[in-house]
């Protein structure tokens, strides 16, 4: 009896099969590749952005700082430039004078050629050689050295103000550098917010309330220390703008920078300090957290880029960032740094 055996498939069939298998093979994998990326989690973008704001105030608080040695150099520059201006009129005056004896000896009989070259066009030259103040009287050398010691005082002014305005040209260059770095990191940041539904952002905002207040939504335990002197008067000042708008550069009354709302609370005890947090962290007395007392700075991150006030019961008053704005944190929340006592 013969066998019935199932024709063999051809060899190029065979290939051509698998061929096709592998193709698609290839597509489907690319097609997971080319996939858009899985949306990031509510918590994944919180988390983000709390870095982008902690980098946008790096740059905040280097742009305070240049704007405040702008501020000075501005000063330094125009102050310099009045003596320059005063100092060319004395100078003036002077050879006026010197003119003036000039003029009394011609009318005697006869100027002196050693008053005549000094009184020429181009006298700077002719004055550095000592030998022709022999030939004057003690009143016209008087008068002449006068007029080099204001010569040389003016020279000096002149060079230092152009060393300032040199300064100042890179000052107002990194002013605008920090400016873009921190304008740049906050709009990376609303972008992502963004990026989340209502429902997310309205829950984020719910938790930092919860952070700041508690979960039974009152403010927070600020313990049995009651402030006093004028780190309480600051700290009274500065609870006075809870709920206030975080803002890069800002330093009150209705938006402040962390850094801005620290000094615009002790300004409000009649408490001068500086302007940024690189400054303030010298303007008194380092502390450690055991320490503290109510209205005491307190300082965050290890290149010290955060200020607040202590308020009491390990709750820190501070203008946090752009989402949260001025509010109570706990301190453990924050890398802590050190604290300082500010005196007066």
């Amino acid at each position: 009896m013969a066998s019935h055996r199932r024709p063999k498939q051809p060899t190029r069939m065979r290939t051509t099969v698998l061929g096709v298998t592998a193709a698609a093979a290839v597509v489907l994998s690319g097609q997971a590749a080319h996939a858009a990326p899985a949306k990031p989690s509510k918590d994944e973008v919180k988390a983000k952005v709390d870095a982008l704001y902690e980098e946008a105030e790096q740059a905040t608080e280097k742009f305070n700082g240049a704007k405040e040695r702008q501020d000075k150099l501005e000063t330094e520059i125009g102050q310099l430039q009045d003596q320059v201006a005063r100092g060319q009129e004395d100078l003036n005056a002077l050879r006026g004078t010197l003119g003036s004896m000039a003029s009394a000896q011609y009318r005697s009989g006869g100027i002196d050629q050693s008053l005549a070259l000094f009184l020429s066009a181009d006298p700077d030259n002719y004055l550095d050689k000592a030998s022709t103040l022999e030939q004057l009287s003690g009143q016209q050398v008087e008068a002449v050295q006068k007029i080099q010691a204001k010569q040389r005082t003016l020279a000096q002014q002149r060079q230092e103000a152009a060393g300032k305005l040199t300064d100042l040209d890179a000052t107002r260059k990194e002013l605008g550098e920090k400016k873009k770095v921190s304008s740049d990191k906050l709009a990376e940041a609303q972008a992502l917010l963004n990026s989340l539904t209502a429902q997310e952002r309205a829950q984020i905002k719910d938790e930092d309330s919860r952070a700041s207040r508690g979960a039974d939504g009152r403010a927070p335990d600020l313990g049995n220390v009651k402030p006093s002197g004028r780190a309480g008067a600051a700290l009274a000042a500065a609870q006075t703008k809870i709920g206030s708008a975080y803002i890069s550069g800002h330093e009150g009354p209705s938006s402040f920078d962390c850094s801005g709302l620290t000094q615009w609370a002790y300004k409000q005890a009649n408490v001068s300090i500086s302007r940024v947090t690189y400054t303030q962290a010298n303007d008194g007395t380092r502390i450690g957290k055991s320490q503290l007392q109510p209205g005491d700075l307190v300082f965050f991150y290890s290149d010290i880029h955060h200020v607040g006030l202590y308020a009491g019961n390990n709750m820190v008053l501070h203008a946090s960032n752009p989402r949260g704005g001025v509010k109570y944190e706990s301190i453990n929340n924050m890398p802590f740094q050190f604290g300082v006592r500010i005196g007066g």
